[in-house]
């Protein structure tokens, strides 16, 4: 940070030094399968009922939904739904068939280079009826548009509520009228309306296109009050509803409509060129002067990054590294709440703020290492402050999730971690900024809350195929559920046979239910998600988050670089991590510093250092730079006297006895390994397994050959399981630790001959 300028550095790394090829694939495997099984359901509800529907719309002269959306939006140009999967799989009394999509698109569309909400009747499903739900998914479009102050384009083709399930879509506080609170609302912010009248516009479908600012109906349209069949019925009357409301009536008589036009494809080409007279968007000037770049890493890699085991950790850094441009990110407060990383980065050339889940296992200055992906008094600090800048900047915020709760215990109590998630809680609800919420992978208990789910209401939720939405994890609550049912071990506690195959049958068939429930798919047809997208389209998705939150300009704050308060609080947290870092360097059984400066000790005299340790902090001529234990390293601090360090000045004493060693974890050397063995030691306390799952093949029984960062087994901590890997290429030569055994920190848990 120099002047007022935020620095961005470079992160993340070729996927082909992460994982081995086997372990991409494996990932890649799992989510192709999931995002087939997305695509099929997409497939299913853009087929509407099905081609013998598509026909009877064509046979009216009339465009089918699609048709119309693909000619209101800029050639060539994305769609981004919303709202896809909405009622997926759900039956309805009184009909045959299902309701996909609710009976209605809502998206994201282009229209001369504006982003635009559209909301559409689907006309292949019920002739564009309201079903339960259709309601909600048009206020949800309608609350994006208002947030985010984008127009709005509605394609209303509506035959009304579907009457046998009348009674889940009319009355409640969501129901079919707040659309029209929606309209009214959005008139009142000044947003732009504009509708396109293309058939059946009956009773509250009627009332969805009046108050907008433009109104186009077509020859074949009318909007009524109540159609021809129930006025004859009442009155006796021999009428049809063109000739009680067409556009005869509205555009000449009652004006209740601007325009009348022949046909769909003229009333689309008016819709264009009503939207092309509204401003153009701010994005140019909202880059301050930079361009829109793509990430120096491919997007599509994300889909790769994850193991297939959602208990396995990974680097949130990949995945940044390949959403934001040029793969460039400036992390703010580093030094402290390491479970969670914040910070700036551009996407499409705009500021955009990013809260995400770190895994794996961390090391918390002052503290000692603890896993990732939960919440920690100190990261629950640090998100909140770093959510509050990005507010009083006006910065756009996108939160990544990947959590499994909060830190528990009689510690976390204590700490007041209630208190801390209170003021999160706070921030989150009074957020004034846009913010976007991802679900990575877990969305786990009041973890979900605090990092903006969608109870918090962020403009936007989204899902990946690998999402996991739930209080807990079905097994763990199938143990809570029988709790009384079990020891103190968690097993079942009971002799009787029978008793037990009971609990057994209980507890499995409350699992898979929870799991059922978890599942991504389930939840966007619930609408507790607005949206699944596939991994490799996050970057798209993220950058429709920026550019639409940047597109209307004067309705929100948004500070120009020059006067972030973010600015301010990098310079706080300036001294608490460095801006970079460089290894230390290995000599004659020492760890010596490779340069000189101020230093800020980290690491007490006689700690056990790993590889990529934080031992000190430099401040050289103004900037901060970390010096870390190098790779295939292990040592103890030796502790530097005073504030001042000379460059090849010792700060280390390299393994127990000079030899620098390879391996995953710092420990005492082993003096019993056989020469030219290299011990494979456990980062932290937990329990091993060599396996991915009870009864599956061990990962690396002794004989097999491995490659360098091959997995060779895991450890697990509070739920969350490490990889143990392979430090060089080599031969498994013995297993040291018991499977499904305790390990501490530093213990031997494998040999590898080189």
């Amino acid at each position: 940070m120099t002047a007022k300028k935020t620095l961005l550095h470079p992160i993340g790394s070729e996927l082909d030094a992460l994982l081995t090829a086997e372990e991409v694939a494996a990932n890649s495997e799992l989510v192709a399968e999931r995002e087939a099984l997305l695509a099929d359901h997409v497939a299913t509800v853009h087929a509407g009922w099905g081609e013998k529907y598509v026909e009877r719309v064509h046979q009216k002269g009339k465009l089918t939904t699609w048709e119309r959306i693909d000619a209101l939006r800029d050639a060539g140009s994305d769609v981004y739904e919303v709202g896809t999967l909405v009622n997926l799989g759900v039956k309805w009394q009184g009909s045959k068939l299902d309701a996909p999509g609710a009976g209605v698109v809502t998206a994201f569309i282009r229209v001369h280079d504006r982003w635009c909400v559209v909301i559409a009747n689907d006309n292949t499903v019920a002739s564009g009826a309201w079903w339960p739900r259709t309601p909600e998914k048009i206020e949800r479009a309608q609350e994006m548009a208002l947030r985010l102050r984008l127009p709005v384009i509605y394609l209303v083709d509506c035959s009304g509520l579907f009457l046998p399930e009348q009674s889940r879509s009319f009355s409640g506080r969501t129901g079919a009228g707040h659309i029209f609170t929606q309209n009214a609302r959005l008139a009142d912010a000044g947003v732009p309306q504009v509708a396109g009248v293309f058939g059946d516009c009956i009773a509250g479908g009627g009332y969805m296109p009046i108050i907008s600012d433009r109104v186009v109906m077509t020859e074949g349209a009318y909007m009524v009050i109540a159609g021809a069949a129930l006025i004859r019925g009442a009155k006796s009357q021999k009428l049809t509803s063109l000739g009680i409301g067409g556009p005869e009536v509205h555009v000449h008589q009652s004006r209740c409509a601007d325009l009348r036009v022949p046909d769909d494809t003229t009333a689309l080409k008016v819709l264009r060129d009503e939207v092309g007279q509204l401003p153009t968007t701010a994005v140019g000037f909202y880059r301050y002067g930079a361009h829109a770049s793509a990430p120096r890493f491919d997007p599509e890699e994300v889909a790769s990054l994850f193991p297939r085991d959602p208990r396995q950790g990974y680097a949130i850094e990949e995945v940044l590294a390949r959403l934001v441009d040029d793969s460039l990110f400036h992390e703010v407060m580093p030094g402290f709440g390491r479970e969670m990383i914040v910070g700036l980065g551009r996407v499409d050339g705009l500021w955009m703020g990013f809260i995400a889940n770190r895994q794996g296992l961390l090391e918390e200055p002052g503290i000692g290492r603890r896993p990732g992906g939960a919440l920690y008094r100190e990261g629950i600090a640090k998100i909140s402050q770093f959510a509050r800048t990005c507010a009083d900047d006006g910065i756009p915020l996108v939160w990544l999730q990947d959590i499994s709760g909060f830190d528990i215990g009689v510690q976390a109590e204590r700490l007041g971690l209630l208190g801390y998630g209170g003021n999160l809680i706070y921030t989150n609800a009074t957020h004034p900024a846009p913010f976007f919420t991802v679900l990575l992978r877990k969305a786990s208990g009041a973890g979900y809350y605090a990092m903006s789910g969608m109870p918090y209401e962020p403009v936007m939720q989204i899902s990946t195929t690998l999402t996991r939405l739930a209080v807990m994890e079905g097994r763990t609550l199938a143990i809570a559920a029988f709790n009384s049912k079990l020891d103190d071990d968690f097993q079942i506690a009971t002799d009787d046979p029978e008793e037990r195959k009971a609990i057994e049958d209980g507890m499995t068939k409350t699992a898979a239910r929870i799991e059922a429930d978890m599942d991504p798919f389930a939840a966007a047809s619930r609408m507790d998600t607005d949206e699944v997208v596939p991994l490799g389209r996050l970057r798209g998705w993220v950058e429709l988050m920026a550019q639409a939150s940047y597109q209307s300009a004067g309705y929100r704050r948004t500070k120009n670089p020059r006067i972030w308060s973010m600015h301010d609080l990098d310079v706080l947290a300036r001294k608490e991590m460095p801006e970079r870092t460089m290894a230390l360097v290995a000599r004659d059984g020492e760890l010596v510093s490779p340069t000189v400066g101020e230093v800020v000790w980290r690491a007490p005299e006689g700690t056990q250092l790993q590889e990529g340790r934080l031992v000190a902090v430099l401040d050289r001529a103004g900037q901060r730079l970390g010096l870390v234990v190098p790779a295939g390293v292990a040592g103890v601090s030796v502790g530097v006297p005073g504030d001042w360090l000379e460059a090849d000045q010792r700060v280390c004493e390299v393994g127990a006895g000079g030899a620098v060693e390879a391996g995953s974890a710092s420990g005492p050397v082993d003096t019993g390994l056989p020469e030219g063995v290299v011990a494979v030691r456990a980062d932290t306390d937990g329990t091993f397994y060599a396996s991915p799952e009870p009864g599956k093949p061990a990962f690396a029984p002794v004989g097999t050959a491995v490659e360098a960062r091959q997995t060779l087994g895991l450890v697990e901590v509070m739920k969350t399981f490490s990889a143990v890997r392979a430090p060089v290429a080599g031969t498994v030569e013995r297993v040291v630790a018991a499977d499904g055994g305790p390990v501490s920190a530093g213990d031997v848990i494998f040999w590898v001959r080189p």
